[in-house]
């Protein structure tokens, strides 16, 4: 579990609450229903209709990498494409062949099969690249909801706030519904500004950083792979896989 992430929003919303409570202000005035609605519903509503229903889906279930984010080691894999390259200088590409089934990542699989069969580095590496790049536009395009969210969010909140004001207008000569229908308002451009801000663009730049490192776990695979093709010594791989740590690590 990211424990960061869950610091992170608790100390949003305590300062939020805080604030509000600093200021003489009730905590339950925070609390509007029609302004949730209002911004949360009509978020998702454009979210839903920009994107496809792959990506949307794709994007909602990858908010669980923010809390349970999945764990990319470089360091293995560093270790096991340095376990492959020795039995390949020792008993040639083919004595890699016993290693291809068992690999999980559909990637690495059929980069390692591709390596056995003897294909030319130059053809490896431009047929796994185009794999690279569509697998990063789809996992990026499905991430790219909550950017959108949050661009999308505050001017929901500006909506609700007009809504708010027009209801106030509208009973002007009832004094007791004014306070109602200002609070909605108000409430309605803080949860559009306070959810963009807090959640929504914060969730989408760190599915970014998570992707970039899935990402750099394939890349690293491939220029392994790549050397091993190319007959390089084992030590020159490593110390050309290290460099990606750096970054990762």
């Amino acid at each position: 579990m990211d424990k960061i992430s869950f610091i992170a929003i608790i100390g949003g919303l305590t300062a939020i609450i805080a604030g509000q409570a600093l200021e003489g202000g009730h905590i339950g005035s925070l609390l509007q229903l029609t302004a949730f609605l209002i911004v949360v519903g009509g978020t998702a509503s454009a979210v839903m209709l920009q994107s496809t229903p792959k990506q949307f889906i794709a994007g909602v279930k990858m908010l669980r990498w923010v809390f349970a984010p999945p764990q990319f080691d470089h360091n293995r894999l560093i270790h096991d494409v340095i376990s492959w390259s020795q039995t390949a200088r020792k008993g040639g590409l083919l004595a890699l062949e016993g290693t291809v089934a068992g690999q999980k990542d559909p990637f690495t699989q059929k980069a390692l099969q591709m390596l056995v069969d003897g294909t030319a580095p130059e053809a490896l590496r431009s047929t796994m690249e185009v794999e690279i790049t569509m697998f990063e536009r789809a996992r990026k395009q499905a991430a790219r909801i909550w950017d959108s969210a949050g661009g999308y969010s505050p001017t929901m909140g500006i909506l609700g706030a007009v809504l708010g004001l027009i209801h106030v207008m509208e009973n002007l000569t009832e004094p007791a519904k004014l306070g109602s229908g200002i609070a909605v308002a108000f409430v309605a451009t803080v949860y559009g500004v306070g959810l963009a801000n807090l959640f929504f663009l914060p969730v989408g730049l760190k599915l970014r950083h998570l992707i970039d490192a899935e990402i750099a776990c394939k890349e690293l695979v491939l220029e392994g792979l790549i050397g091993i093709a190319n007959g390089e010594n084992p030590r020159l791989i490593e110390s050309k896989l290290k460099g990606f740590l750096a970054l990762h690590d």
